[in-house]
Order: structure tokens, then sequence, then C-alpha cells
């Protein structure tokens, strides 16, 4: 079998296939029996359909450019300013710490610094002048 009758014979098929389900052109929604007096065309459109206070709600939603409403503006304050506060709150004690650190070692500091100059002191006391670190004898 050559090439050409294979082509003929898959368009034929395919023609036939056509042919056969163009029928078949409705539509399974579900297996829910319409309720008795209304038509299954009402019962889809109901299943389908919104009411039209649901649908407007529904596009009632604000856009980006739309103006905010009073309530939205108060929430959104609020929320600005509680941020502000635990920001303030926070940044407070950290400088708090900071501080508290600083002084402990500026007070360290001084602690080794008087021990040196006490050491240097004693050190250099030669017994006729008081112990005083600007006391000099001047000829």
């Amino acid at each position: 079998m050559d090439w050409k009758q294979g082509l003929f014979l898959s368009c034929l098929t395919t023609i036939v296939l056509l042919t056969v389900l163009q029928g078949g052109n409705t539509v399974v929604v579900g297996s829910q029996k319409a309720p008795a007096g209304e038509s299954s065309k009402e019962s889809l459109k109901k299943r389908v359909f919104m009411q039209d206070s649901d649908a407007s709600n529904f596009f009632k939603k604000r856009g980006k450019r739309s103006t905010k409403s009073r309530d939205e503006l108060n929430a959104e304050t609020r929320q600005m300013l509680a941020a502000d506060e635990q920001r303030r709150e926070y940044y407070e004690e950290q400088r708090n710490e900071f501080e508290n650190f600083v002084e402990e070692e500026r007070d360290e500091q001084d602690e080794r610094s008087r021990e040196q100059i006490e050491q240097w002191r004693q050190y250099h006391y030669d017994g006729l002048y008081p112990p005083y670190l600007y006391n000099r004898h001047t000829v």
C-alpha cells in the first residue's frame, strides 16, 4: 500500500466519524432532574446565572482608582499608627540597651584608668610630697 492509499483511507474514516458524531451536539450538565412544573432550560438558567442583587454586589468591589470608604481609611490609619508605635518602642528599647552597654563600658574603662593612675602614683611617690597627681614641686 503506498502513501496515497493510506492518506485516502484516513480521510475517509475521518469523514465517516464526523458524519456519525454530528448529531451529538447536546450537552450533559448533570443528572439532577428539573423540579416539577419547570422546563429543563429554566432550571439550567437558575443553576448557571446569579440573581441581580448578587451580581451587582459582585461587581461593586472597589477598583484601584476609586476612592476608599471612611471605614477603610480609618482601618488603614489604625494599622499605620500601631506599626509606628511598635517601631518606636523597638528603637527605644534598642537605644536603651546600647546606652546601658556604653555606660557599663565607660565605667569599666574609668575603673581601669583609676587603678593605673593609683599604681603610677604609688610607684613614683618619693615620700616628700603628698601623692597628688598635680602637686608638682616648682623651683
